[in-house]
């Protein structure tokens, strides 16, 4: 057998050939270029060998092809992979159109750079809206440093903080410049409110001691039967209690339940001693009730004289009827004193067409009066030191009865000059 006949049979493909000495060529433009040797081994398979290098580095370009047309990939990944493909292509030891290979990756360069111009756009764009964005957190972030809501104002500069971490990156410089605008306007606002606070709590601890004060006094007061004086003492209480501002969390409401509860007890108690004085003097204003009715009966004034001296009677009867319930104290003088106005303007009409001479009468009256509460005081005197507490009682009610009709009577002798 010949030396020739020894030797695998040539093979060929489109894109590239085995000669029979085993050498393996690509065809490129009009030529060809050695890519490898293949010894002793069938030339069919070597063409298949190369073919499928080929259609990997064509896979790889449709790859680039494919993320470059998605947008998926950065322009610098997408250059980095560029120029891996063409390195490999270059002398590459593949059958295929590498050519074709080599035209597409250069169809892709100006893919790349559109890609990194339009990166570059967003990116600016990006810095312009977080350059922008921080401005205003920055100015609001100033404002809110020089304001007074404590409350609010905390939760703001959170949710400031909160979306500053949000936004890209400036330039180093831009980016540490508004940060430490914005982080001092923060510390700003931190400082003092932190002060006021701390300016609030000691007003509030203050507040509580005042109030510790004020409870122990109200609760000293509290079994007190001097009913009028220590009722407008804890008025006073109250007025100071306002004054003091509030103490702090916590605390406020267990001190005023104390001082509330101390009031309760003095208040209960007046409350219950005013109304056994009131079921009291219920009987007394039936009587007054009946007064009234004959004093009204009096109006209009026909016959002055006549008038005077059943007005006369009626105050002395009501004078001797004693006290009413409070709540009937303001009505039964309103009456009265309409009765009262009534006669005395009667009277000032009588005295400019009259003889002044007869406000004699209304002197006799005071005369008698005054004697009347001389005695009193002097019987209230001998009750005092006896003890009479009863009496005593009953003496100054008397008293305060006859001083109120003595003022009326003299301003009945006023009108008459």
């Amino acid at each position: 057998m010949s030396e020739r006949s020894e030797r695998p049979a040539a093979a060929q493909q489109e894109w590239g050939r085995v000669d029979a000495e085993g050498n393996v060529y690509v065809r490129e433009g009009d030529g060809e270029r050695l890519i490898a040797q293949w010894v002793g081994g069938d030339p069919a398979e070597a063409i298949a060998l190369y073919t499928r290098r080929f259609e990997g580095l064509q896979t790889e370009v449709e790859l680039l092809e494919q993320r470059m047309a998605a947008g998926s990939v950065a322009p610098d990944d997408a250059q980095k992979a560029l120029t891996q493909v063409r390195e490999q292509l270059t002398d590459a030891q593949a059958i295929g159109d590498l050519a074709s290979l080599a035209a597409r990756l250069e169809a892709i360069e100006p893919q790349v750079a559109s890609l990194r111009e339009q990166r570059k756009a967003e990116r600016e764009q990006r810095q312009a809206e977080s350059k922008e964005a921080k401005s205003r957190i920055v100015a609001e972030a100033e404002k809110l440093s020089t304001g007074n809501d404590w409350r609010g104002g905390a939760d703001r500069f959170r949710q400031l903080l909160d979306e500053w971490k949000s936004l890209p990156r400036l330039s180093k410089s831009l980016d540490d410049e508004l940060w430490h605008r914005f982080s001092s306007a923060r510390t700003a606002y931190t400082k003092r409110r932190k002060a006021h606070f701390s300016e609030q709590s000691a007003r509030r601890d203050e507040a509580a001691k005042v109030k510790e004060r004020l409870i122990a006094e109200a609760e000293s007061l509290q079994e007190s039967t001097d009913w009028g004086p220590t009722s407008g003492r804890y008025r006073d209480l109250m007025q100071q209690w306002k004054k003091a501002g509030s103490a702090p969390r916590g605390v406020e409401d267990k001190l005023w339940k104390r001082f509330r509860a101390a009031q309760d007890v003095f208040f209960s108690a007046r409350d219950s001693a005013n109304a056994e004085l009131d079921a009291e003097y219920e009987k007394n204003a039936e009587v007054k009730a009946e007064l009234l009715i004959e004093a009204e009966a009096l109006l209009p004034i026909k016959d002055l004289d006549a008038a005077r001296r059943a007005w006369q009677s009626i105050a002395d009867r009501w004078e001797q009827a004693g006290k009413v319930p409070r709540a009937r104290i303001k009505e039964f003088e309103g009456r009265l004193r309409t009765v009262e106005n009534a006669i005395r303007d009667a009277g000032q009409r009588e005295w400019q067409r009259t003889d002044p001479e007869k406000s004699a009468r209304a002197d006799d009256m005071i005369g008698k009066l005054e004697a009347a509460i001389a005695e009193t005081e002097a019987e209230l005197e001998k009750a005092r030191v006896a003890g009479d507490e009863k009496k005593v009682k009953n003496l100054t009610e008397n008293l305060e009865s006859r001083r109120s009709f003595l003022d009326i009577a003299r301003k009945t002798a006023s009108d008459f000059g």
